[in-house]
């Protein structure tokens, strides 16, 4: 493994064991995601073709909620613990701490997905096996471009005073592209029509993915020392 691979292995490594001790982000996660689901079942009622044609957007509502609440804690560890000029002397490429802390942050998100995706499908009675498959392409593509926004935006807005504030405002008008994306993949896919009809929308959702993970990468650095 190059020095490069071992930092961020580092970073992910030290995220992920942080969160296994405290649970903290996990938890609060989970408790929003029940909430969600209660709050979509009362507004949403026993219709169900109004169910069918709204649960590819309260999915990925749910998605983005969720993001929103976890992704925006990246790096309040390091800023509560005063750990933030430790980053900022890092040796070598500090686009490295990026690179763990996104991969924790697809990981953390991949698990609560998972969560709902299963959860959806028990209150809503929703057969989601036959088409899982499909489902976790768009999944990832995703939660690739979720992942790689909200990580360069927490670094942004971590030493702000209002982030909670100007972290959903910097990070909902650039997810757009995305947002547009799977929630129409994942309309077609629910829908029991083959991948290959989305193909134009996972083509942007891998786009927008590379276009994320190039800017975060080339611009951490810069974010990070400011």
């Amino acid at each position: 493994m190059t020095a490069y691979g071992r930092r961020a292995w580092i970073v992910l490594w030290k995220d992920l064991l942080t969160e296994r001790r405290s649970k903290e982000s996990l938890n609060a996660l989970f408790f929003f995601s029940l909430l969600l689901l209660f709050l979509f079942q009362f507004a949403l009622g026993p219709d169900r073709e109004r169910l069918q044609a709204a649960l590819p957007g309260l999915l990925w509502l749910g998605f983005v909620l969720a993001g929103l609440l976890g992704l925006g804690r990246v790096f309040i560890a390091e800023r509560d613990n005063d750990c933030w000029e430790g980053l900022l002397l890092t040796p070598g490429d500090k686009s490295a701490i990026y690179l763990g802390k996104l991969l924790a942050n697809f990981i953390l998100m991949t698990v609560v997905e998972v969560v709902l995706v299963v959860l959806f499908g028990v209150f809503y009675n929703v057969d989601l096996w036959g088409v899982l498959g499909p489902l976790a392409v768009v999944l990832f593509l995703g939660t690739v471009g979720l992942s790689a926004v909200g990580t360069l935006f927490a670094a942004m807005t971590a030493q702000v005073r209002a982030r909670e504030l100007l972290f959903p405002v910097l990070l909902l008008p650039v997810q757009v592209p995305v947002l547009l994306a799977t929630v129409s993949a994942t309309q077609i896919v629910l829908g029991g029509q083959p991948l290959a009809e989305a193909a134009a929308w996972l083509k942007l959702l891998a786009g927008a993915d590379v276009v994320y993970l190039v800017i975060g990468l080339l611009t951490f650095e810069f974010i990070l020392d400011a």
